[in-house]
């Protein structure tokens, strides 16, 4: 199996100030944002660069993979 960004991308996201707001349906997390002010969602298994980019810029971060 290939590398998965998730441990990374989490990383990321706590360190900027994000935060889990709950699970969501399936292998989804909902996380909430306070630089875009919104909630976004984060698939459990990333294992795609560009999903992993995608979801840090619904973060309001810039891409880092």
């Amino acid at each position: 199996m290939g590398a998965t960004y998730d441990r990374e991308l989490r990383q990321l996201l706590l360190d900027s100030g994000c935060y889990l707001i709950r699970q969501g349906k399936g292998s989804h997390e909902r996380w909430y944002s306070p630089i875009t002010k919104s909630n976004f969602t984060v698939p459990v298994n990333i294992v795609n660069r560009h999903t992993a980019n995608g979801v840090l810029k619904q973060a309001g971060l810039p891409k880092a993979f």
